[in-house]
């Protein structure tokens, strides 16, 4: 009897009196490995009697599955995630300078602004004036910036997705995703924005005689907006006012530390959309690449030692294009609110020091072209961000698979 060696494995654990009926014990036996698999499995004399039993899948993926709060954990999802941002801004660097200057009307590029053709100008002259160099200008503080940044977004999105989905793939809905993707973004600009505007700030300038790191620190910790005057009549409600208001203003910091986080705000309020959708865009498209029908010509094999709750990777070419088609979608959710951020973040290096607030650069946009001057360089801006997307999904994703993670 096949069943035999089976019940007599067994007899040390159970006793029954029944020991006529065989299959009634079996039966009795299959309550028992449910609930003691490992006791059971150790003492089975033939185990392709187990196979039938549903033991091995949940041991398993238990010891294939990473905790994500590990250090280890997090160390690798950190590498892997700054390495893939320096290789897409590396990618797109250029186009990322002229960006900058064109939002934020530099007196000697505005003039290019509006075609294709003004950004091949715009990246000659700045080839004809400062070589190679001047395309990658503020590069450097740019790689400075961008490691830690994409190292905490992708760490946190990480750790933020763990606590929000979890591994149960029925919370995979569109609000956890984007809420994860949001709060990611907002940790790690929190914690990079002063090297943003140092950044921004290096690619600004255009002369000869260019500034250096230290002067440009130099000069953004001493900037401060000019005193406004004095209300002239103390006694009426505007004058009181007023003078409430030049009373908070002067115990204010009007320089310092503070200048590293002009236009944080509105970097907040850009940040929420733009992660959100950027993250909720990728997943998403990639779910749609891993559907039953066309799977077979979109995925690659499991690796034997990837986690168990990881999804297939996507080929090369699928992984590109989700990761282009999410960049480009946040881009053009938060592209407003990232032109205001650039504008005040080089207040202080054009006109007359003035820091200017949301509300005040906002009208300052819409009096000088309107509702199309928030979507200036949104064009090149494409053009830009499809490359940085794609390369940034796709060598984070492939670093995850060589790190096992």
């Amino acid at each position: 009897m096949p069943s035999a060696p089976l019940y007599h494995a067994s007899m040390s654990e159970i006793t029954t009196p029944g020991e006529g009926n065989a299959n009634v014990i079996v039966g009795k036996m299959d309550g028992v490995v449910k609930k003691a698999g490992n006791v059971v499995a150790a003492k089975t004399a033939k185990p392709t009697k187990t196979d039938s039993i549903d033991i091995e899948p949940p041991i398993d993926t238990k010891r294939n599955q990473p905790d994500k709060h590990s250090l280890d954990y997090v160390l690798r999802s950190g590498i892997a995630g700054g390495i893939a941002g320096c290789a897409a801004k590396t990618t797109v660097a250029p186009l990322d300078r002229v960006k900058i200057l064109f939002q934020t009307r530099n007196p000697q590029f505005v003039k290019y602004q509006g075609s294709w053709v003004g950004v091949a100008i715009a990246m000659r002259d700045i080839y004809a004036r400062d070589g190679v160099l001047g395309l990658f200008r503020g590069h450097s503080a740019t790689l400075l910036k961008i490691y830690p940044y994409a190292a905490i977004k992708f760490v946190a999105y990480e750790q933020y997705r763990a606590f929000i989905i979890g591994s149960n793939r029925r919370n995979e809905t569109w609000l956890r995703r984007f809420s994860s993707g949001a709060a990611a973004g907002v940790t790690s600009v929190f914690l990079t924005y002063p090297l943003e505007i140092i950044r921004v700030r290096l690619a600004f300038e255009t002369k000869h005689r260019s500034s250096s790191l230290t002067d440009i620190c130099k000069k953004i910790y001493y900037e401060h907006p000019l005193p406004k005057p004095r209300p002239a009549a103390i006694g009426s409600e505007s004058g009181v006012a007023e003078a409430a208001t030049s009373t908070v203003q002067a115990v204010v910091p009007r320089s310092g530390l503070v200048n590293f986080y002009r236009g944080f705000y509105t970097t907040l309020l850009g940040m929420v959309p733009y992660a959100g959708v950027s993250f909720l865009t990728h997943d998403t498209i990639g779910d749609l690449f891993r559907s039953p029908s066309i799977r077979a010509h979109t995925t690659l094999p499991i690796p034997p030692t990837a986690p168990a709750d990881k999804a297939a990777p996507l080929r090369a070419w699928a992984e590109l294009i989700s990761g282009g088609i999410s960049g480009m979608v946040s881009q053009t959710v938060a592209y407003p609110l990232e032109i205001i951020r650039r504008r005040i973040q080089v207040s202080g290096a054009v006109g007359d020091g003035h820091r200017l607030r949301i509300g005040e650069t906002a009208s300052m946009i819409f009096r000088e072209r309107g509702i199309p001057g928030f979507f200036v360089g949104l064009s090149i801006g494409y053009v830009k961000v499809i490359p940085l997307g794609a390369v940034s999904f796709y060598t984070y994703e492939r670093l995850k698979t060589l790190f096992d993670i």
